[in-house]
């Protein structure tokens, strides 16, 4: 997730198409952080959400308006005073920092014509939104940084901006050969460490490109490479930053399994097979925008579920402790047959006892071999053989309460853990609504009071079409997997589930055709990215047609049986739009 300088210099090409020239028509601040501006330029309307949040800085152009507050914060209103009318004169991008000026052109309050410079800086938890006078005095900022709090700068009214240099970095953009070398011999970090540690603006994973395209090993110290390797190193280096001088971007995200992983305004060839997937994108702006509310939406969810996650694992954990227990007191069980063959051999060969002796020792006709019985001299001969009796009885009884106990574990286990993977699958607040439920039905959690409304169920099965045009439906829940196998599907569709792992049922309405091979393998991938096992290379899944599941009886929703099923292994993954 790298919001990098070449990130912000792409930002800057399209923003200097789009906005020089422009007039400023509104400007709101949404957040205390944020600011959105909207201009006019040669009969288009532009949008630009700026925002300097500490977690999430960002820039581009939307088409989604935000309403402002209905009294305008100070800075707001700073801004609307001298640039509300303002022309955008210039758009720029110092060196390859992330650091945007926006210089603006307007008339003072004498009519005077004057300018003013807007910094934008995304930098981390540093981020901020500073506005200046044309010769680089601050006359505000969205955040106010005093000495007390930054050592390196103060950002406040009245101080001279500046781009604060915290380490020594070389400008990628105007770096030449020799100089290039004499950094990469200076440095003893692992050459894809020094690249973006002696290098403004370059990311960790353009780092990574960089020496992918190399073909370069990136752990080796950048000292130990040789003068050719450096000079082809830098070739590739050059070519790169000759792409971000001329405006050649090609903005990306790269999707794993499905979520977004990462983004780039150039191509990350190093993200190449396996389970990753890039998607290009018209314009950087379209990318962050989609690549943040997914991002978004994905923390949100997991924020959202975050309570019955922990309600979840607590009852796992209390159950795989039970579990242990139990199996540890079964297994101590083990020994009950030995002692009903003692009582057994006591009753055969007790009148040899004459009383007092704290041992047996006789032919143990089971295994046809001497034995030696412990005994209490206290006791009788029937006496003894009694007490072992009464031992193996008791242990019978433990092995047979043990061996319910353990099943009921096993199963409650089963059923937390599905529950868990249910979690896993929630892509919004509807989808956590029935696993609440779920939870409540089966007295995981406190069932709401007496009188309380019961919440809508809004959530749906995940819909898909085949790319051979077979509708495929996958539950996202115990309940959904309960409604697509009985409710959805008939008895001649097939029927998909991950093998022995908590999972999504998957159902495949064949409207009465045969299914061709393309349509079981992408059954099967949604079975396995559907599954606790989506992260795996390879899982297993059993497919069977739907009349010959059965439900098991007085089990959990979802739960069911089958018999002589088929198999196929499918890589965890989701190539289908869903409908």
């Amino acid at each position: 997730m790298a919001f990098d300088g070449i990130v912000i210099a792409n930002l800057t090409y399209d923003m200097k198409k789009a906005l020089e020239g422009g007039k400023v028509a509104k400007i709101a601040q949404p957040e205390k952080d944020e600011l959105l501006f909207t201009i006019k330029n040669q009969k288009e309307t532009y949008r630009l959400l700026i925002s300097a949040s500490a977690s999430l800085p960002l820039i581009y152009f939307t088409d989604t308006n935000k309403q402002g507050p209905l009294t305008a914060p100070n800075f707001c209103m700073l801004l609307r005073k001298h640039i509300g009318n303002g022309r955008i004169v210039s758009v720029s991008q110092p060196g390859l920092e992330r650091v945007i000026q926006i210089e603006f052109e307007h008339l003072d309050d004498l009519g005077d014509l004057c300018r003013k410079k807007l910094m934008v800086e995304i930098m981390g938890k540093h981020s901020n939104i500073i506005f200046c006078r044309e010769d680089g005095v601050i006359l505000d900022s969205i955040k106010h940084v005093s000495a007390q709090v930054s050592s390196v700068r103060e950002v406040l009214p009245g101080r001279e901006y500046f781009i604060p240099q915290t380490t020594e970095k070389a400008d990628p953009l105007s770096v030449c050969e020799e100089a290039f070398k004499d950094i990469m011999k200076g440095c003893h970090a692992p050459l894809q460490k020094a690249i973006y540690q002696k290098f403004t603006g370059i990311s960790p994973v353009i780092a990574t490109e960089l020496v992918h395209l190399a073909s370069l090993e990136g752990e080796v110290p950048a000292n130990e490479l040789s003068d050719l390797e450096l000079t082809h190193l830098y070739h590739t280096f050059s070519l790169m930053m000759e792409d971000v001088k001329n405006g050649c971007f090609h903005p990306n995200m790269i999707l794993q399994n499905g979520e977004p992983v990462e983004f780039s305004s150039l191509p990350l060839t190093c993200f190449e097979g396996g389970d990753f997937q890039s998607v290009p994108y018209d314009s950087v702006s379209a990318l962050l925008e989609e690549y943040y509310a997914s991002r978004n939406a994905i923390t949100r969810i997991k924020q959202k579920s975050v309570d019955l996650r922990k309600i979840v694992q607590t009852l796992l954990e209390r159950n795989y402790k039970k579990y242990d227990l139990q199996q540890k007191q079964l297994k101590d069980t083990e020994k009950r047959d030995k002692y009903k063959v003692y009582g057994e051999l006591i009753n055969t060969y007790g009148y040899e006892l004459s009383g007092g002796e704290k041992t047996l020792k006789c032919l143990n006709y089971y295994t046809n071999e001497e034995i030696s019985i412990p005994l209490d001299p206290q006791l009788t001969a029937m006496e003894n053989a009694q007490k072992h009796f009464n031992k193996y009885n008791k242990l019978k009884r433990t092995y047979e309460a043990l061996s319910e106990q353990i099943q009921e574990t096993e199963k409650e286990i089963e059923h937390l853990e599905s529950i868990s993977t249910a979690l896993d699958i929630a892509l919004k607040e509807d989808d956590l609504v029935q696993i609440k439920e779920e939870l409540m039905e089966y007295g995981y959690i406190k069932k709401r009071s007496f009188g309380s409304k019961k919440p809508k169920i809004t959530s749906r099965p995940f819909h898909y079409v085949s790319s051979d045009g077979f509708h495929i439906y996958v539950g996202k829940n115990n309940y959904q997997n309960e409604e697509v196998t009985f409710k959805i599907a008939s008895g001649n569709d097939w029927w998909f589930h991950a093998k022995g792992i908590p999972g999504s049922h998957v159902i495949v309405k064949t409207d009465g055709k045969e299914l061709p091979d393309r349509t079981f393998e992408e059954a099967g991938s949604l079975a396995a990215y559907y599954s606790k096992g989506r992260k795996n290379s390879k899982v297993e899944i059993d497919y069977i047609q739907r009349k010959f599941i059965k439900k098991v009886t007085g089990g959990a929703p979802g739960f069911v049986i089958y018999h002589t099923n088929y198999s196929l292994m499918a890589a965890p993954e989701c190539k289908l739009e869903e409908i």
